[in-house]
């Protein structure tokens, strides 16, 4: 007796989607590495330095957030949750306007060099190996700092309250066992996101000791058009992502402590001027670069050229787009994807941008010029890849629903649109604003594969103003800058707010 097929739902089919649009390219990349020859001393080189950096970058981000989410959970001050707020903010900033912002501060010309001169200090330079590190610390820092204060927030108050009555060291008994916890994590998520880092090794890497494998697999297509050594490449940096994001899944973020009854916690009490000392060289170190791109682009934004407004609106296309995609791929694939719906959305986390780009263009370069497909492929490979964090928003909140109110909907007879607009939409209205949000910013700063294919006519806000950076136009790049950041964070906003005001 013949089996009938099972019907295959939308969160499955979005998830086969999802695994199809990264596994294709991803073959396209290892089949041309086949054959693309032994690797050269350089690629090796970029290969070590890739991990180098990526390594070094997310421990310096771990070390630093110990400190300052202790100063911060220690320390109750007017201003204190805007200031955790702020200091997330280059989380969301574009990239190549942060890079901008730490130019301005310890570029040759920067505002720290400016003043070092009067003291007789030789100038510091930001380019190279450390000025890879550096941005990346800048970047990530708020990332490790918010996830340890998530940490520490989850220790209850009564063990706070008990450990001191009983006069036990806190830091070992309470602290240290949250730490060890979640800094694997924060490490390996860190390690992940910095080997897939483009904008910051376009920008402020380069030369034999600071060539990262992505800016490997930029230069092999952009400039010598090496498809087998792009591909080569592009397979070594999958392979160790898939590697890291594998052993990332094995560090589970376990409970600390077990759930307390609300009591508000009796933090141990450090030398406040180390606390307030901490606390300020942080907000100088991420919220200075902020400061110098506004400070910098007020005076050019006015008399931008008309190219830029027209790069501007199409970020702006490629940014609404990629985010109406990725939603609709992550609340199908949240609400009705299963276990496959769990890998789709974790596998894009193991092929940047660039990688994927490379797949596509090794796909259909001999059918249909580059240039035609920079914008769909531009606003495809950000919808996917924004995927994982979407996903990770959204899963949680409508399992919450389904399980407070799926049989009072079921009672009633809710399902599909119904059960969509009455009940899900609206109690999960606040992660999908955000997740909204998030993918908005992200897509509207994206400098990945719009790189490979665009030409002059149809570069975006972010390539328009790497390139006026490259030719040293500041003035033009500063204007482009703060347009971005404006728009970026316009729509994260927009997004986020119209989530929160849930009536």
């Amino acid at each position: 007796m013949a089996h009938r097929a099972l019907p295959v739902g939308p969160g499955v089919a979005a998830s086969l989607a999802v695994l199809a649009f990264v596994l294709v390219p991803l073959g396209a990349v290892a089949l041309r590495a086949g054959g693309a020859g032994m690797p050269s001393p350089g690629d090796w080189a970029a290969f070590r330095f890739t991990l180098w950096q990526a390594a070094l970058s997310a421990l310096i981000s771990c070390a630093l957030a110990v400190p300052v989410a202790r100063a911060l959970m220690r320390r109750r001050f007017p201003g204190r949750a805007l200031f955790i707020s702020l200091i997330g903010a280059p989380f969301i900033l574009p990239v190549i306007v942060a890079v901008f912002g730490l130019v301005a501060i310890f570029g040759r010309n920067g505002w720290l060099n400016a003043a070092l001169g009067p003291l007789g200090l030789p100038p510091l330079s930001i380019y190279g190996a450390h000025g890879v590190i550096l941005a990346h610390v800048f970047f990530n820092l708020p990332l490790a700092t918010r996830m340890l204060l998530s940490g520490f927030a989850s220790i209850p108050g009564e063990h706070w309250r008990l450990a001191e009555a009983l006069n036990l060291p806190r830091f070992r008994f309470l602290e240290w066992p949250m730490l060890r916890d979640r800094l694997p994590g924060a490490f390996l998520l860190i390690f992940l996101i910095c080997l897939t880092s483009f904008a910051v090794a376009l920008t402020l890497g380069g030369g034999p000791r600071a060539t990262t494998l992505e800016l490997a697999i930029y230069q092999a297509l952009r400039f010598d058009y090496d498809l087998g050594k792009a591909a080569l490449m592009a397979a070594a940096q999958c392979a160790v992502c898939l590697a890291a994001l594998a052993l990332a899944r094995r560090v589970a973020l376990a409970p600390v402590a077990a759930p307390g009854l609300g009591l508000p916690p009796r933090l141990p009490s450090g030398p406040l001027w180390l606390d307030a000392l901490v606390i300020a060289a942080a907000g100088a170190f991420l919220l200075l670069p902020l400061a110098a791109v506004v400070t910098s682009g007020l005076a050019g934004i006015a008399e931008l050229p008309p190219t830029i407004w027209r790069a501007a609106l199409r970020s702006l296309i490629v940014a609404l787009s990629a985010t109406a995609l990725s939603m609709a791929l992550a609340l199908l694939m949240a609400r009705t994807g299963g276990r496959l719906a769990e890998v789709a959305s974790a596998l894009p986390l193991a092929a940047s941008s660039l990688v994927t780009g490379t797949g596509i263009f090794l796909i259909l370069f001999r059918l249909i010029r580059p240039e035609a497909l920079a914008l769909p492929a531009t606003i495809a490979v950000n919808a996917v890849i924004a995927l994982p964090f979407a996903y990770r928003i959204l899963r949680p909140a409508l399992q919450q629903a389904e399980m407070n109110y799926g049989r009072l909907a079921d009672q009633l007879g809710l399902a599909g649109l119904a059960r969509w607009r009455l009940m899900l939409a609206p109690l999960a209205r606040g992660p999908i604003g955000f997740a909204a949000g998030l993918i908005g910013a992200m897509a509207m700063g994206d400098l990945g594969v719009i790189a490979l294919f665009a030409s002059q006519e149809q570069q975006t806000l972010p390539l328009a103003m790497s390139r006026a950076m490259g030719a040293y136009r500041m003035e033009e790049a500063a204007g482009a800058g703060l347009l971005l950041v404006i728009m970026a964070f316009g729509l994260f906003w927009i997004f986020d707010r119209g989530g929160r005001d849930a009536n």
